[in-house]
């Protein structure tokens, strides 16, 4: 039966409490974070914040049409009034006057149309009064529009969008305003706007549709400009920080009680080790680079079990140890070479066989390791292995002697004679026996328990140890033998970087992940 070993949990059990409060600190970092691309973004989308509204224009050539006829709105609440004091954005002057003129030529436009009607019933007192008040409300009327045409050069000229980086919106309003007065966008801006600004041509194409045109094509172009003041600082105000601030004091306390708690819980790790336990959290506490917070909450949201990171963790870890791992591996191998040659350079090498002499070895249990090691081995080679390779022994041993008469001159001269071919394989075949049980007899005879055996087997291993150690320690010995060590190390060192090079890091990684799915 196959017993399939259970895969481990992602993480550690945890008691429920300790899980509510990682999942609910994980879902505030969350909300955090949501605010934090909010604001990063506002500025860039603000037109879209602000009207709520979807365009689209296609270009071929020199004409633009635009899809659908009027923009699709999809926010049903303008949401700017109340954001734009967090980046410190008002009206701009000029745009907001401008907007504010159209406003009361529309209002003025409004009386004159209510007051036209009640010419047809009113007697000659009220006549000349209303009279009076429609020339009033002609004769502000075109002072309205001249202003107008006035401001609208002005416009034209001064650029009044390159502050709020908006050049391009006023690029688009000119377009506009030249396609629909003259259906050319290369015809003159100004030109456009003047003759758009007359009554006369207000009142040739209809009031009414020319102020749709403006209130459609116009004026969602001119509100979205806007003025953002420079602080003390010399960046623009930004109050940001004023909505982040209770997050930076939630997140704070969180991470003082959390590198005390840690500190408290593992022997020998101080409260600023304990802050560096958790440096990701850190993030939390900068004002500047705020995107940057994407990595804790990933992280929180790992530990609390809301998403899983398992696998693009193991391929992170992966892809981390294919592009280190060759230069990791050779650094190591060079320092320990080094190291090495250092050492055999400084001498420590005739050093340690100097000590190796004069060192008193420390017998721990009165037993020479060593000795007895050869035995078990020696015991386990001859009574367990020999019996079982004999049969194989004796042909590879009997081949080899019938070689050897073969090869013999007196084999050669008498081969000749009746029955020698059958005197030699008897000959090999009882040489090979015997061969073979003097080998296995001298082996148990030293495997065997003898005293005086032992005595002199340790006294042969002891003079020879000293006898090697004392040659070594010769001056042109030692000398030859460091400077070969020395070189043969360089060239291990140059051989395996060679071939550590052109081996695919790639590779092994493949064949790592074979052998951990066979072991699961």
């Amino acid at each position: 039966m196959t017993i399939t070993p259970r895969k481990r949990s992602k993480q550690t059990k945890r008691r429920p409490v300790s899980l509510l409060f990682e999942r609910g600190m994980a879902l505030l970092a969350s909300v955090n974070l949501v605010f934090v691309a909010f604001d990063l973004s506002y500025i860039p989308l603000r037109n879209f914040w602000l009207q709520g509204r979807v365009q689209f224009y296609a270009r071929i050539a020199r004409y633009e049409w635009k899809f659908p006829a009027e923009p699709v709105r999809i926010l049903p609440v303008n949401i700017t009034p109340a954001y734009d004091w967090v980046k410190g954005i008002e009206p701009y002057r000029d745009t907001a006057y401008y907007l504010q003129r159209v406003e009361d030529l529309l209002a003025n436009r409004q009386q004159i149309d209510s007051l036209t009607p009640s010419l047809l019933d009113a007697n000659e007192a009220e006549i000349d009064t209303i009279s009076t008040e429609l020339n009033r409300l002609n004769t502000e009327q075109e002072a309205i529009l001249a202003e107008l045409r006035t401001l609208s050069v002005e416009m034209v000229d001064t650029n009044p969008f390159e502050i709020a980086n908006k050049t391009g919106t006023l690029e688009k309003i000119k377009n506009r305003m030249r396609r629909h007065i003259f259906d050319d966008t290369n015809a003159s801006a100004r030109e456009s706007f003047q003759q758009f600004w007359s009554s006369e041509y207000l009142t040739e194409n209809d009031w009414r549709e020319e102020i749709n045109f403006y209130e459609r094509e116009i004026k969602p172009l001119l509100e979205t400009n806007y003025f953002r003041p420079i602080g003390e600082n010399g960046r623009y105000v930004d109050n940001f920080g004023l909505l982040d601030f209770p997050f930076f004091l939630i997140f704070l306390l969180e991470f003082l009680a959390r590198s005390w708690y840690i500190s408290r819980r593992h022997t020998g790790v101080s409260w600023f080790d304990a802050m560096l336990w958790r440096w990701y959290d850190i993030f939390f506490l900068i004002p500047l680079l705020r995107w940057l917070r994407v990595l804790p909450v990933v992280i929180r949201l790992n530990q609390a079990d809301l998403i899983d990171l398992s696998a693009i963790q193991k391929q992170a870890s992966q892809g981390f140890v294919a592009s280190i791992a060759e230069d990791i591996t050779e650094i190591v191998f060079i320092r320990i070479i080094n190291q090495i040659q250092g050492s055999i350079h400084r001498g420590e090498f005739a050093n340690l066989l100097s000590q190796t002499i004069d060192r008193q070895y420390i017998d721990i249990n009165d037993t020479n390791e060593t000795v007895e090691l050869v035995k078990l081995i020696a015991n386990l080679f001859t009574h367990q292995v020999l019996p079982q390779i004999q049969p194989a022994a004796e042909a590879l041993i009997k081949h080899t002697i019938e070689e050897v008469i073969s090869l013999s001159p007196a084999y050669q001269n008498f081969q000749v004679l009746p029955g020698m071919a059958d005197l030699k394989a008897l000959l090999a075949t009882q040489i090979s026996h015997q061969i073979y049980q003097i080998t296995t007899d001298i082996l148990k005879t030293i495997v065997e328990e003898d005293p005086i055996y032992d005595e002199l087997f340790d006294a042969l291993v002891a003079q020879f140890t000293r006898t090697m150690t004392t040659e070594m320690q010769a001056k042109e010995s030692l000398e030859r033998m460091e400077s070969l060590l020395s070189d043969l190390l360089e060239e291990i060192k140059i051989n395996y970087i060679q071939r550590l090079s052109e081996e695919d890091v790639e590779e092994i990684l493949e064949q790592t992940r074979t052998l951990r799915q066979i072991v699961h």
